[in-house]
């Protein structure tokens, strides 16, 4: 059976990050972008990684230029970016394609395990979410406007 714990990715400093070193926890994966008008999410997501990271929470950033090329910038533009204007200091990953043939592999396994509106696997929009578990098995996705507090309490239980 395979888990998120399969997968891994490059940090946003180009370093290979394993999910694997995070099993046991939860995980919230979010495909990022520096330029939406979900942005400020980020500031959200920060609270969130601040108040659960202690319990077990570890929220993950992808960025993605997919939608709008809202996030045309690097790496290091958008880790200094995310870190000026919202305090990021929960793990960023490189950029990544989250649709189509050049998906990344997590984003191919996400969206097959918890599937959007009418069973749709596409992301449709930056700041899509997906809660996995402790087990490494995805709860649920959440769509770009689901705002980060109103996860708190599915992460509650996530961790509980």
């Amino acid at each position: 059976m395979t888990t998120v714990y399969d997968f891994e990715a490059q940090s946003i400093e180009g370093k290979p990050a394993h999910l694997s070193t995070q099993r046991g926890k939860v995980l919230l994966i979010v495909n990022t972008a520096s330029e939406c008008g979900f942005t400020p999410q980020f500031g959200g997501l920060e609270k969130l990684w601040g108040t659960y990271r202690d319990r077990g929470l570890v929220v993950v950033g992808f960025p993605s230029n997919e939608f709008g090329g809202q996030d045309p910038g690097s790496n290091d533009e958008i880790g200094a970016f995310c870190q000026r204007n919202y305090g990021v200091s929960f793990p960023m990953m490189g950029k990544i394609e989250v649709n189509g043939a050049a998906a990344h592999p997590l984003y191919k396994w996400l969206t097959t395990e918890a599937p959007g509106l009418l069973g749709s696997k596409a992301i449709k929009w930056n700041f899509t979410k997906f809660l996995v578990g402790r087990d490494g098995q995805v709860i649920k996705r959440y769509a770009p406007q689901d705002e980060p507090a109103k996860l708190a309490k599915d992460i509650e239980a996530a961790l509980a």
